[in-house]
């Protein structure tokens, strides 16, 4: 009787503690997540802070918190968090001990270690008594989203024909002058106009002053990436690697150009996560639009959508106000490719292309990565 009066009394303690610290487990838990940065680039460190607070006076024996998260996210290891990894997204789980009125805040250091645009829409809470008489789970909707923008490329990775392309259109860019466009003053030169005197400015100093013209060249230039690896690809990328860095190599070119105060544009022949609105962008100016350029190469997927040589057949059916530049980044330059140039530059445009490429061939003087100018200004010499 002794032992069975034990056990009655045991049982309602377990059966107690149940309904006083199990069905409530979850009451008056708050939590919260937030990342130092949400959107950032390839190899970039940032931090993922978690707050999980007990508001209420008595305490939670345990509470176990998971989320999928990406893959793309490398988390440091740590004793009480439990990473299992997937191909895309990884679940992450923390085990808890919360005492009553109690605020617990973690950081987690992050990489991240490759692009793309990832949603982390939930995590789910479960809490319980001592013994798992009672649980109960509850899910925390944080509606949130990583963009990770591609790799920018330091100098001495940069092809010759970039580097040769920038230059040229440097050049251009600053050789005509606009009268409409003023730049402040200059001292009067033999042989400018009277009605281009500044009589403010030549009071001021006692000498004339001529207003300063600004230039009229502000190309306007469209990078067009090529998912094809080769020409030989059908719709799936066959080495991913490598137009990743096509990718980084656009990124760098578009934050140059932008860097500059220059319009720039992206266009691409793949597959978007954002759909049309990541497929073409018009050039524009400024950071705001470059962190957009960003976002749209963030979405770029490893699968083509159109050839790219019909691409440039689209582009060359655009109405445009003035000839614009197109920057062509390209592993490879094949026969119908050379035909979309040469449709371009029927219509006034002017057409760069470059690229990034294992084949030495590429690298060779005419290869298909030189600049088409170029190419013409050799053959000319030769003759």
């Amino acid at each position: 009787m002794a032992l069975l009066g034990f056990l009655i009394v045991v049982g309602l303690i377990v059966y107690l503690q149940g309904l006083v610290l199990g069905k409530p487990a979850l009451s008056r838990i708050d939590y919260e997540r937030t990342f130092s940065k949400t959107v950032c680039r390839v190899g970039e460190s940032i931090e993922m802070v978690e707050t999980i607070a007990n508001r209420k006076p008595l305490p939670v024996p345990w509470l176990r918190l998971e989320a999928m998260l990406p893959s793309a996210l490398s988390f440091a290891r740590s004793g009480d968090t439990n990473v299992s990894e997937g191909a895309i997204y990884q679940n992450h789980t923390s085990l808890f001990t919360l005492p009553p009125l109690t605020r617990i805040t973690r950081t987690h250091r992050i990489l991240c270690g490759s692009r793309g645009i990832f949603p982390i829409e939930t995590a789910t809470m479960t809490g319980g008594d001592l013994f798992g008489l009672y649980a109960s789970s509850r899910q925390v909707h944080l509606q949130m989203r990583m963009v990770i923008q591609p790799k920018m490329l330091g100098d001495g990775e940069l092809p010759m024909s970039w580097k040769t392309w920038q230059g040229e259109l440097a050049v251009r860019r600053w050789i005509v002058e606009d009268p409409f466009l003023m730049n402040g003053v200059r001292e009067y030169a033999q042989g400018d106009p009277m009605n281009r005197i500044h009589w403010k400015a030549s009071a001021r100093t006692g000498q004339l002053q001529v207003h300063k013209s600004g230039y009229s060249a502000d190309p306007r230039v469209i990078i067009l990436l090529n998912v094809e690896d080769s020409e030989t690809m059908w719709s799936v990328v066959t080495r991913p690697a490598l137009i990743e860095r096509q990718l980084s190599l656009a990124a760098t070119c578009a934050a140059t150009l932008i860097g500059q105060g220059m319009s720039a544009g992206f266009a691409h022949n793949a597959d978007s996560q954002l759909g049309g609105e990541g497929q073409r962008l018009e050039p524009d100016y400024g950071p705001v639009h470059l962190n957009r350029l960003l976002e749209a190469m963030a979405a770029f997927e490893m699968k083509s959508r159109l050839p790219f040589h019909e691409l440039l057949h689209l582009e060359a059916g655009r109405e445009f106000r003035e000839p614009v530049d197109y920057l062509l980044i390209t592993t490879h330059r094949s026969a119908k490719v050379e035909e979309g140039i040469a449709e371009l530059e029927k219509l006034g445009h002017r057409v760069g292309v470059t690229g990034l490429s294992g084949d030495s061939a590429a690298r060779r003087p005419g290869g298909p990565f030189e600049d088409r100018r170029a190419s013409a200004r050799r053959e000319e010499a030769v003759l």
